[in-house]
């Protein structure tokens, strides 16, 4: 290794750089390898007239002052993109050497030390997710979100949590309510990493919880259920995130609670009730419930609900009702693609896709996805018999 000469900064210089009284750059491949021939060769000749004509060497130091910066700029670039080199500095006597360090050096650059944060790190340094850090430490998620993922997280803003109705934030973070705050904020994250390109593509998309969230694009805007997106694609370590300006609510009520609310289904609540099934559609499930409504019942012939619904005619009863009934989650993107489903009853009902839409048997499918906390509804316009 062949050393320039040391050279004499002015005071002023060595304040503004802050760097020792005396520098000596070292000719050392590994380090001038990296730097385009023009610099290597001025530093060369600018140290080397430092050297042979000291008279002017204030206005020389200036120009070596300039190069060396871009050369340690350019350093620094090649060890960003090759991940082995180093800066350090031994100062003995008034000198201080400069070199870059083998793979093996025990102090990476900067650089590559500096890793992307993870969703929940970001969430924290972007200051603007307070309440959802909040829910998420108190939802036992933190270390879920810091795991390898990837993830999509809608992610709701302060101010979209403040337009909930008052105290519901400070109930949910209660330990008692930790099932129904985690159901909340698993329905704000999606498994993999789905950028802004990718979700305008879709229609809908399955949480974590297990409900989906409806996607719709309009004006060229991108609404998630009732919240609009209004920043996208900020990565992280293990995933992405979308800000939105509401909070998502995922359905809460069961099959049974979500049809008698619905109000156009008062006849098939009456028929699960006479059946004796309606602590069986409020189980887990999941079920998919082929629902019709009051016009449907009035559809079949004059007196029949009536005879239905007698106790000795339950087994009957219950017969029809679990015809409509379909073991696990089908949601309308699937049932399009199937030509028949087995239902609860036992025998499978046919499914039929045409241009005037989806036949379930021989009801019309007029209404999708309605979905419930043990399952899925879907709306047919007249009753199917097995």
């Amino acid at each position: 290794m062949t050393a320039l000469r040391c050279v004499k900064f002015p005071t002023a210089a060595i304040n503004r750089l802050e760097l020792p009284r005396y520098f000596k750059f070292f000719w050392w491949p590994p380090f001038t390898a990296d730097l385009k021939p023009g610099i290597r060769e001025n530093i060369t000749q600018v140290c080397f007239s430092a050297q042979s004509n000291r008279t002017t060497k204030g206005k020389v130091m200036k120009k070596l002052i300039v190069l060396t910066a871009m050369a340690m700029l350019a350093s620094t670039a090649n060890a960003g993109k090759k991940c082995n080199a180093s800066a350090t500095a031994r100062h003995g006597r008034h000198v201080t050497y400069i070199r870059t360090a083998h793979p093996a050096a025990a102090h990476p650059a900067p650089a590559c030390a500096a890793a992307q944060s993870d969703i929940v790190d970001t969430a924290v340094g972007a200051g603007s997710f307070k309440t959802l850090v909040a829910a998420v430490q108190a939802a036992g998620l933190v270390d879920t979100l810091k795991g390898a993922g990837p993830f999509t997280v809608f992610a709701p803003t302060d101010a979209a949590f403040a337009k909930l109705p008052e105290g519901t934030v400070e109930s949910l973070l209660k330990p008692e309510n930790k099932a129904k705050l985690q159901a909340i904020l698993t329905y704000h994250v999606v498994a993999g990493k789905v950028k802004a390109a990718d979700v305008v593509k879709l229609s809908s998309a399955t949480t974590v919880q297990g409900q989906q969230v409806d996607i719709a694009v309009k004006n060229g805007k991108v609404s998630i259920d009732n919240a609009n997106v209004v920043k996208t694609d900020i990565e992280t370590s293990n995933g992405v995130i979308h800000v939105i300006d509401s909070v998502l609510l995922p359905a809460d009520k069961d099959i049974v609670d979500t049809a008698v609310g619905a109000g156009s289904f008062k006849t098939l609540v009456a028929a699960v009730q006479a059946a004796g099934l309606v602590d069986t559609l409020k189980e887990d499930g999941p079920f998919t419930v082929f629902a019709p409504t009051d016009e449907a019942f009035g559809k079949l012939p004059e007196g029949t609900v009536a005879h239905l619904l007698k106790p000795e005619n339950r087994d009957q009863l219950v017969a029809i009702l679990t015809y409509h009934v379909v073991a696990g989650k089908v949601m309308a993107s699937d049932v399009v693609k199937i030509s028949s489903a087995k239902t609860v009853n036992g025998k499978s009902a046919t499914v039929k896709v045409g241009d005037a839409g989806v036949m379930i048997d021989g009801a019309n499918l007029v209404a999708t996805d309605i979905e419930t906390s043990n399952g899925v509804i879907h709306v047919i316009d007249s009753v199917i018999l097995p």
